[in-house]
C-alpha cells in the first residue's frame, strides 16, 4: 500500500533527508518521498499498523501530521532534526 501524510514544520532539504532517513530504518516502510513543496511524505507499507509508527516517528523527530498538536518543544525539535538533515546530506 502507499499512503500520503501532510505534515507540519517541513522547511528544507535537510528536514527530508532526516525524514528519509529515518523512516527507511522501519521495518515495514520503504520507498520514502516528501514533497516540500505540499509539506507531504510517501511511503510505501504492508500493514497499517505502519501507519501509525511512521505518525509516531515523524512526531518524535518534529514532524506531526496535520492536525495533531504542534507545540513550541515540537517546532523546536524539527530545527534540530533540520540541521543534522543538513549536516549529513
Amino acid at each position: 500500500m502507499k499512503t500520503t501524510l501532510e505534515i507540519q514544520n517541513l522547511k528544507c532539504g535537510g528536514c527530508a533527508h532526516t525524514i528519509v532517513t529515518k523512516l527507511n530504518d522501519l521495518l515495514d516502510v520503504s520507498d520514502v518521498e516528501v514533497n516540500n513543496d505540499n509539506h507531504s511524505v510517501t511511503f510505501t507499507h504492508t500493514t497499517e499498523r505502519s501507519i501509525i509508527e511512521t505518525e509516531t516517528l515523524l512526531a518524535k523527530l518534529g514532524y506531526p501530521v496535520i492536525g495533531k498538536k504542534n507545540a513550541l518543544t515540537t517546532k523546536a525539535k524539527s530545527f534540530v532534526s533540520c540541521a543534522i538533515g543538513r549536516i549529513n546530506s
